[in-house]
């Protein structure tokens, strides 16, 4: 088989089709996958996300080593790490810093979309647009004009923007911070949020729809992310469970470690319990407790 990118595009979803956290059925997802082109949203110069022997992130540079450049781009389990340090770290070679955008693995991107289940028709807002790759399906699926999209950074809304563009895609692509949501296009029946948080912000609850679905990375005391799925019950919170561990980076007004107590969570959690955990979001701050618990 030819190494193009179309079929790379039907080998990774072939490989997603069969995995337990792929497309698991979604009919609407794996098409929305097969038609987006990836490879248009990821910059031409991208960080591998281990470090090499020499203990830097290894550059790919679409120009000088196209096959190597693709072939990353359609790897399912594998993000490319497309800015370092707030972008103060420039995609000239090997570098080391903090990670703080990628384009999620196509995996990733799929179990996301999967659990928030927009239907088309759907109000969607998304926060942390980033290459403008999730908001492309998520585009596909709800309609352009019904998608909004929030990107704190100036120059990767910019890039997202032109790529969107590029595609006959104009959602309402927006810079600013996304822990405010975006109150005129509000109530959504749907909030992604691609970068995690250490607690739900308000305006994301005040901002869906009664019955609306909010899906979110959230910070643990495991070591890793959850993915938070909420439900909105029209009288001011929110309620649901933890539906994968997931890695993403945070959003930047949340970077900040703080004690887990202060967050919501008990203090006799542990790891393998996080199937049993309930979630209450509201005014009254976040809660996390077992299931069965009074």
């Amino acid at each position: 088989m030819p190494l193009t990118a179309e079929n790379l595009r039907v080998r990774c979803a072939e490989e997603m089709s069969h995995h337990p956290r792929g497309f698991n059925g979604c009919g609407w997802l794996r098409d929305a996958f097969l038609t987006v082109p990836r490879e248009h949203f990821v910059p031409d110069r991208v960080w591998w996300p281990a470090r090499g022997e020499d203990g830097r992130y290894r550059l790919y540079d679409r120009v000088r080593q196209p096959r190597a450049w693709l072939k990353a781009v359609y790897l399912p389990g594998v993000p490319l790490i497309t800015q370092i340090d707030d972008g103060s770290v420039a995609p000239t070679g090997p570098a080391d810093g903090a990670f703080t955008s990628s384009i999620s693995a196509p995996g990733a991107v799929v179990e996301l979309l999967r659990h928030l289940a927009p239907e088309p028709g759907h109000t969607v807002l998304e926060i942390g647009t980033g290459t403008g790759y999730t908001t492309a399906l998520l585009a596909h699926r709800a309609g352009a004009d019904h998608v909004t999209t929030l990107e704190i950074d100036a120059r990767l809304a910019h890039h997202a923007r032109t790529r969107l563009h590029a595609l006959g895609l104009r959602p309402h692509a927006i810079t600013g911070d996304g822990e405010h949501g975006h109150p005129p296009r509000a109530p959504y029946d749907r909030i992604l949020a691609t970068a995690s948080v250490r607690t739900v912000p308000p305006a994301w609850l005040d901002q869906l729809r009664p019955g609306g679905l909010l899906l979110a990375p959230l910070d643990t005391p495991f070591g890793h992310d959850l993915l938070l799925r909420l439900e909105a019950d029209g009288v001011g919170q929110a309620h649901g469970r933890f539906v994968a561990p997931v890695e993403f980076m945070r959003t930047r007004a949340q970077r900040t470690p703080r004690p887990y107590a202060d967050l919501g969570w008990p203090p006799d959690v542990t790891r393998d319990q996080w199937q049993h955990l309930h979630v209450t979001v509201g005014p009254a701050g976040q809660r996390i407790r077992h299931a069965l618990a009074p």
